[in-house]
């Protein structure tokens, strides 16, 4: 049983994390360093962050539900079914992965996030005036998202943003509706995986659930009112001192 300060702190997180997925993604940023301060091992934090934050991003989808549509001329629908396959597939992959290896591995996941965000609008300018991209492509690096969703979550909400504006031009605020929905149906394959596997820690992610949902409601009326530009400073500042203090983790 963890103390009651580590219950303090994972309700807190929660909030901030479920909070984060509804504006702009990267709720994982605050709720795992939560988790691995508590103690639990790398692994073992990110299921039970997957689990805690799964609730919330439910609750941020509802909030967001009228304004869901097509996404590059793509169905959400069948979106939705390539996330949740890939995602099973990614938290299987999880399992199966060490825990000194996801310490390593973590860091540079984190790094690959944070460049997509920063290089996201720039780069479908660019591409934009060379190329055309396609409905296959989309439905492909959906299904890339959805295993890196199943696998790991950090982050996967600003990938989400930056590559829809990549492929389908559409910016970061029309993507609140589709990108929390696709957050929460990865985070729902993986949570199937991460239970029946026995990955979670209940007792660290009662408190945390209960914040994701209060955080994520919240998000979602907040997220109605803020300007773009506001949301992806505060995003872009959490992740890189997130990434930043990963690495020092791992690697220092």
């Amino acid at each position: 049983m963890i103390a009651a300060s580590d219950m303090l702190l994972a309700l807190a997180a929660g909030t901030l994390g479920g909070a984060m997925n509804a504006l702009a993604g990267g709720g994982t940023f605050a709720t795992l360093p939560a988790l691995i301060a508590i103690g639990l091992p790398a692994n073992i934090a990110n299921a039970t962050s997957n689990v805690a934050l799964l609730p919330g991003a439910g609750a941020s989808a509802w909030g967001y539900r009228a304004e869901l549509g097509p996404v590059g001329g793509v169905d959400w629908r069948l979106l939705c079914g390539i996330t949740f396959a890939a995602g099973l597939v990614g938290s299987a992959l999880l399992v199966l992965t060490p825990t000194r290896a996801f310490d390593l591995i973590i860091p540079w996941l984190l790094l690959f996030a944070l460049a997509v965000m920063l290089a996201g609008k720039r780069a479908a300018d660019w591409l934009a005036r060379r190329v055309t991209i396609g409905r296959r492509t989309l439905l492909a690096m959906q299904a890339l998202l959805g295993v890196y969703g199943g696998y790991f979550g950090g982050g996967v909400g600003l990938m989400t943003t930056a590559l829809y504006g990549l492929l389908a031009g559409i910016g970061p605020r029309a993507l609140f509706a589709p990108r929390t929905l696709m957050l929460g149906v990865a985070n729902a394959a993986a949570a199937i995986v991460f239970v029946a596997t026995g990955m979670v820690r209940w007792e660290a992610a009662a408190p945390m659930i209960a914040g994701a949902l209060l955080g994520g409601w919240g998000g979602a009326l907040v997220g109605r009112r803020l300007p773009a530009g506001l949301v992806r400073v505060w995003t872009l500042l959490v992740t890189g001192i997130t990434t930043a203090v990963f690495f020092a983790r791992a690697y220092g």
